[in-house]
């Protein structure tokens, strides 16, 4: 997440037709987790033009959840699916979010149920309480189904085990980079022997247990805000590449997030999916991708930063055949 998103916050706010409808809450007894009461409004692509989808890809369904001022669920920052439709997402206030999408007879989305959310923990097993401990960014499933988090701020890694019983974390493995206070490990994912990550403001790295190579070094200046960033990343279900998503941010108010796929020696493809105003966009920073018969189906989520002019957008597209650049 970058600071100069608070002087954009204001310009994002757009009106959607449909009425908010609450999800329904998760009422199970799983140690550690607290249902999460959020209402959900299904949304579109907004006014044409602002969105630009390559030949092959398609929209298939929104929604928005409409959360109040003391909600836990803000602040969303990426989600991976631990299949069809269970999903696991953190905050970058330090909350680990699980729940279900809900599709509709066509396959499009169409709401989330089961929402419920419990606090990371530290080595010793407190909870983190404050947000230069908690500013969780990315997240990806290792090869056991172990859950990984990445942070920023107190830049580090950290594996918690099985998504819906997090045990006391341990240290991964993550790049030896000097990155920025608040633009870090943005974007992680599993990877063929290890795990990748992008940091938001350049540089993309392999990892290991033993340690990190770099795949491509980073900038000798940090990439800014008013260019592409890569803000989440998927490994690609269907290949051996990622799917990743990027935001840009050029004040006062061209606010843009697009999707592309990366090739595993780092090389990004064409952009398949660009957002800008007039049409439905906000601060993307996570990106699911799960295998179809025909292709992919890539979900993409916003951080909404707390900010009542912002949302929490969860959007779905069907690329029919993921290419490779």
């Amino acid at each position: 997440m970058s600071r100069a998103w608070a002087a954009v916050a204001a310009t994002l706010w757009l009106s959607a037709c449909a009425t908010a409808v609450p999800a329904p809450v998760w009422t199970g007894a799983e140690a550690g987790w607290t249902a999460a009461e959020a209402a959900v409004r299904p949304v579109g692509l907004g006014v044409p033009g602002g969105a630009r989808l390559a030949a092959g890809v398609r929209f298939a369904g929104g929604v928005q959840l409409v959360l109040e001022d003391d909600s836990p669920l803000h602040g969303l920052s990426d989600l991976k699916l631990l299949d069809e439709e269970d999903f696991v997402s953190v905050s970058d206030s330090g909350d680990l979010v699980r729940g279900r999408l809900r599709l509709d007879r066509s396959g499009r989305l169409a709401g989330l149920d089961g929402l419920r959310r419990r606090r990371l923990t530290r080595p010793d097993g407190s909870p983190i309480t404050d947000k230069a401990d908690g500013d969780a960014e990315g997240l990806f499933l290792e090869a056991d189904g172990g859950l990984a988090v990445s942070f920023e701020r107190r830049h580090r890694l950290w594996a918690y085990g099985p998504p819906e019983r997090p045990a006391r974390p341990t240290p991964l493995a993550s790049p030896e980079a000097d990155f920025p206070l608040n633009a870090g490990m943005e974007a992680v994912a599993a990877a063929p022997g290890g795990w990748r990550v992008a940091g938001e403001s350049g540089g993309i790295w392999d990892c290991a247990p033993t340690g990190c190579r770099a795949v491509r070094e980073p900038p000798a200046e940090p990439v800014p805000d008013s260019d592409y960033r890569i803000t989440g990343m998927d490994r690609d279900p269907r290949g051996d590449g990622f799917w990743v998503v990027e935001r840009r941010f050029r004040p006062p108010v061209d606010v843009r997030a697009r999707v592309r796929r990366m090739a595993a020696d780092g090389t990004p493809g064409p952009v398949l999916i660009e957002l800008s105003l007039p049409s439905t966009v906000d601060n993307f920073e996570g990106v699911a991708a799960l295998a179809r018969a025909d292709g992919v189906r890539l979900y993409i989520l916003s951080d909404d930063n707390g900010s009542p002019r912002q949302r929490t957008l969860l959007l779905a597209f069907d690329v029919r055949y993921a290419p490779t650049p």
